[in-house]
């Protein structure tokens, strides 16, 4: 079945039985509770357009503009740092929410859902040297007098020319308003229908945040995870107190370092390593130590171990590390090089990564580079192309007391050479600050004795982090159940009660 506007254009739904574009605008449009104002900047009237051009708009737009010009945006807005920001997106969203609330909820705001949509995008410039990005949102009521609900994305255009990527993003704005309107309901379905009727090789949604009344329930702490498992971008990041963060704002001129782990649970050796390694990149010439982003890293191919992921063992992994103040970086780069040409990308400043002894061997194996035609040597030569440092943590065997340690690590023969090459080039280096009380703990084993009941488990990992583990019940830890009170009508064997009255 489809629909026909007022453009006599066909409206229905594409091979994936999704509605189009302009079928989600034309039923924006028909839906006579919804009205508000779009505001975009950057690159031209592109969301708004569709609303136009399907018919019906004038039930839907109280107003469209574009403060395209820097000293109006800031007479209207307020003055700003960069006009592509979120700070500038909020600026917008709150300005044009308010107007439309002052100026038609006393005549229409018992029967109306007032919106604001807004965006700032930076498209293809004519020399082609910009950061192709934007920032997009909506401000809006899901009902009639209800409060505020938001939704927040960061975008980033892939297409070659500027025409392509302002087409990309009208069709991710309707998408955008379309589930903000019709799907709040279910966040996870309005996150997979953001893409309708694009793909990835066009758009990346690398953050989004849900906020307000009508995503009360939602931790976006899970969109973020969903944002990478659906291969809507590689990277995602989440801060210590929950807040999802835009990597390339949070990584911009800063020393990062790396800490891959499953982190099942956090342990004293995880932090050991963070500190001991935080320690040596602060001493690296143009490294500020206060500047220095410590993150931890977990992959996607981690979270997905069993087949799929478990919602409530990421969680866990969250909460523990939030306990240790880390900020968390889930990603779809298994290979290291990978993950170092995504950091070297969106910083500057030097990049380090921690490991222990174990990974550096697996690092150093070639199986895990034959899908590239330059083998282990192209990898490396990327890994390391911008002196990024790898340092080494040290492994004990408990059995005999020896540790390995970048200077006896026994690399296979074929991968030998290589490896003292780049120990001599000072690329992998050795962590000497290390605390040796903690060598003897495995996360694995930590784990074994959470879930048999041991209570020795908590020696090994830090006391914020066994609260949060106790009191939540994470990683298969049972609560000691309560001794139940004895009955007031059972005597305990040897006791007898001599029930007397007073008259």
């Amino acid at each position: 079945m489809t629909i026909k506007t007022t453009t006599n254009r066909a409206i229905g739904t594409e091979n994936n039985g999704r509605p189009n574009t302009e079928r989600k605008a034309l039923q924006v449009n028909l839906d006579q509770r919804r009205y508000g104002s779009f505001a975009e900047i950057g690159a031209g009237q592109e969301v708004v357009r569709w609303f136009f051009q399907v018919g019906g708009a004038a039930g839907t737009i109280a107003k469209s503009m574009s403060a395209y010009d820097m000293a109006v945006s800031d007479s209207i807005y307020g003055e700003c740092r960069r006009y592509v920001s979120r700070q500038r997106l909020e600026d917008m969203l709150a300005h044009e929410h308010q107007l439309n609330l002052d100026r038609l909820r006393e005549s229409r705001g018992d029967s109306t859902a007032f919106f604001a949509f807004a965006d700032t995008v930076s498209a293809r410039n004519y020399h082609g040297t910009n950061d192709c990005h934007g920032w997009m949102g909506i401000r809006f009521q899901a009902h009639p007098r209800d409060q505020d609900s938001q939704i927040i994305i960061h975008v980033r255009m892939l297409d070659d020319d500027n025409a392509a990527q302002q087409e990309a993003i009208g069709i991710v704005g309707v998408n955008l308003i379309f589930g903000a309107f019709f799907l709040n309901h279910e966040p996870e379905q309005l996150l997979e229908s953001l893409l309708d009727n694009l793909n990835r090789r066009r758009i990346e949604i690398d953050m989004i945040e849900f906020s307000g009344i009508a995503f009360r329930h939602v931790d976006n702490r899970v969109m973020s995870l969903r944002l990478v498992q659906q291969g809507y971008t590689d990277a995602a990041m989440f801060s210590a107190t929950g807040e999802v963060l835009q990597p390339a704002e949070v990584l911009y001129k800063r020393p990062v370092l790396v800490e891959r782990g499953s982190f099942r649970p956090v342990t004293y050796v995880n932090m050991d390593m963070l500190r001991a390694a935080q320690d040596k990149f602060a001493k690296e010439s143009g490294v500020e130590a206060n500047q220095i982003l410590s993150v931890a890293e977990i992959t996607m191919k981690n979270l997905t171990a069993n087949g799929e992921v478990d919602l409530r063992d990421f969680l866990a992994r969250a909460e523990t590390l939030a306990a240790c103040g880390l900020t968390v970086l889930i990603s779809n780069y298994f290979e290291y090089y990978r993950l170092a040409y995504y950091l070297a990308k969106h910083s500057k400043k030097k990049i380090a990564l921690v490991m222990g002894a174990a990974s550096v061997l697996e690092l150093m194996d070639e199986k895990y580079y034959t899908s590239l035609e330059g083998g282990i040597l192209e990898s490396f030569g990327r890994l390391f192309k911008n002196d990024l440092k790898l340092y080494v943590y040290p492994l004990l065997n408990r059995a005999t007391g020896q540790m390995t340690t970048v200077q006896n690590l026994e690399v296979e023969s074929g991968t030998k050479k290589l490896y003292e090459y780049l120990v001599d080039r000072g690329n992998i280096e050795a962590l000497d600050s290390f605390d040796p009380e903690h060598l003897r703990t495995f996360s694995r084993e930590v784990l074994q004795q959470i879930q048999n009941g041991d209570p020795n488990w908590t020696k090994h990992v830090p006391a914020a982090v066994a609260e949060v583990i106790q009191r939540r019940g994470f990683f298969g830890f049972k609560k000691p159940k309560t001794p139940a009170m004895p009955s007031l009508t059972t005597t305990p064997p040897g006791v007898n009660i001599v029930l007397s009255s007073t008259k």
